[in-house]
């Protein structure tokens, strides 16, 4: 929309239209502290290790931090964890950064340089949006899993360049066609960055991701794995070369300039990767109730959906207000579904983001389906 000058007068006045407009569109956000009576299908606790006690999982430590990692920061449990996360995710080398957020907005702020461009996929995270903003590279959006589109616009491209994918999509749930994109990018000389934030935990033999799961490490230039969704607890850490954590130290202003981790977060951290490392039934189980959930859902339902085999189930409800409403009708009926609305999403692909754990019993999952089913079965 293009406003007249004198709508412009003040800072305070253009936030103010901006959040008119936001209200008006029904999309405006709030605060809401979170029902915690309701049956959960929201949050990204998948296997329920947010639940657990912090005595079941780890001992007590400090929970101060003394300065950034470049000054006083850095202890020898940081090293220690990170040669840990290394072997873990079969890497070269590891970076702990305080969050997903923060990880890539420190990737990618750094690494997109004048003489660089990326190429990133249109469905990616906001934090990779926001990192490529701060760079001052050359980056261009291609159209979501289309490696096609994707090869055009490499195929014009001169100097460095790289490639960002998450491995699960957060909204639709589904896969990147990873070794398609793994030959494009050796194809057209392009470095491979996956963030594996919904992926961690859930894939591979000791819930490394889906990387991993595919034998693609030695293929992926670089990979974020954050902690605060299947692992249940926080921060996260960039893998890859040994080369690619030195620069971080040396670039990544999201690093440098923030204060450590305490030590008492990365033992809760080491701790979750040696409880998911040797929790394959409840990665069994996820699967299980995925697909118990997918068996469940009318024809009609099913039609509605972005095909998705991860924990993220996605019913498409277009329109802020259509949303909204479903979700009134399911809260209403004591479950925890919340509905994700544009901008967040792109107008007229407003969903229910339904989140699946081993901790929701098949019991529950087929109550929520039920409701669903008998609530699309009444729409246009």
């Amino acid at each position: 929309m293009n406003r007249a000058k004198s709508d412009l007068n003040s800072l305070p006045e253009l936030l103010a239209q901006l959040l008119a407009e936001r209200e008006a569109s029904g999309g405006l956000r709030t605060l809401n502290p979170c029902q915690r009576n309701l049956i959960d299908f929201a949050s990204n606790d998948y296997l329920g290790l947010a639940r657990e006690k912090e005595s079941e999982r780890s001992d007590r430590h400090a929970s101060g931090s003394t300065g950034s990692r470049l000054i006083s920061g850095t202890t020898v449990a940081h090293l220690e964890l990170e040669s840990y996360l290394a072997d873990f995710y079969q890497a070269e080398a590891a970076l702990i950064f305080n969050s997903g957020y923060n990880a890539n907005l420190g990737v990618f702020s750094a690494i997109a340089r004048r003489e660089v461009t990326i190429f990133y996929d249109q469905l990616v995270h906001a934090s990779i949006r926001d990192g490529l903003r701060l760079g001052m590279g050359k980056n261009y959006c291609f159209k979501h899993n289309d490696t096609i589109d994707l090869a055009e616009k490499l195929s014009r491209c001169e100097g460095p360049s790289a490639i960002v994918v998450e491995s699960i999509y957060s909204m639709d749930g589904d896969q990147a066609p990873l070794f398609e994109l793994v030959e494009l990018a050796e194809k057209y000389q392009a470095q491979l960055i996956v963030d594996e934030a919904h992926s961690s935990g859930i894939y591979g033999q000791m819930g490394q991701g889906l990387v991993t799961e595919l034998e693609l490490t030695a293929k992926v230039w670089a990979r974020v794995h954050t902690f605060g969704k299947a692992l249940g607890t926080h921060g996260a850490v960039v893998v890859g070369s040994q080369m690619l954590k030195d620069f971080l130290v040396n670039y990544s202003r999201a690093f440098i300039y923030t204060t450590a981790l305490p030590v008492g977060t990365l033992q809760t951290i080491r701790q979750a990767h040696l409880y998911i490392a040797r929790a394959v039934n409840l990665r069994t189980d996820l699967t299980q109730k995925i697909a118990f959930f997918k068996e469940l859902r009318s024809a009609k339902l099913q039609s509605m959906m972005t095909k998705s085999a991860s924990p993220i189930q996605a019913v498409i409800l277009p329109g802020n207000t259509a949303v909204k409403k479903c979700a009134g009708f399911l809260q209403e009926r004591g479950f925890f579904v919340y509905p994700i609305l544009s901008p967040t999403v792109s107008e007229g692909s407003e969903r229910l983001r339904i989140s699946l754990h081993t901790y929701n019993t098949n019991q529950e999952i087929s109550a929520l389906v039920d409701a669903l089913n008998s609530y699309v079965a009444c729409s246009n």
